[in-house]
């Protein structure tokens, strides 16, 4: 899904839920962006189907979304359905923030390809991002 001008990933950043802290998704935005990757923030108080219409018409690799409130077993799997549901299970979802450690398998198994917890660097997110969406982008 690179863009045919740019050939760069496009990423969709995203605070899904009542979450109102979204300086570590800036953050993030601004590392994937400095990285020469095309970010499209969506800002604060997002429903998953917002996160997910955006995704679609911006025809996005990726999304990554990040979550402080608690929310995160419900709101992170539900993007991931929706996506599915309207044809784009190839965008790779990710996920970050105050996330327990015990409740990242369910969320991988619910396809959720990455979770970053608390310490995860920049650096470590836009590697995860080059080598895991940069392969699946365009295929």
């Amino acid at each position: 899904m690179t863009t045919p001008t740019t050939g760069r990933l496009r990423i969709v950043v995203a605070k899904p839920g009542l979450d109102g802290h979204d300086r570590g998704a800036k953050v993030v935005a601004r590392a994937l962006r400095d990285a020469g990757m095309e970010v499209i923030y969506t800002g604060l108080h997002q429903t998953p189907e917002q996160i997910v219409d955006t995704t679609i018409q911006e025809d996005a690799d990726c999304v990554g979304l990040s979550i402080l409130s608690g929310a995160h077993m419900t709101l992170l799997p539900r993007v991931v359905q929706l996506l599915k549901e309207r044809g784009a299970d190839d965008v790779v979802v990710f996920g970050g923030g105050i996330i327990p450690e015990d409740d990242i398998p369910q969320l991988e198994a619910a396809g959720v390809a990455k979770v970053f917890t608390p310490g995860a660097t920049t650096m470590d997110i836009v590697a995860w991002v080059n080598e895991h969406v940069g392969q699946t982008a365009g295929a």
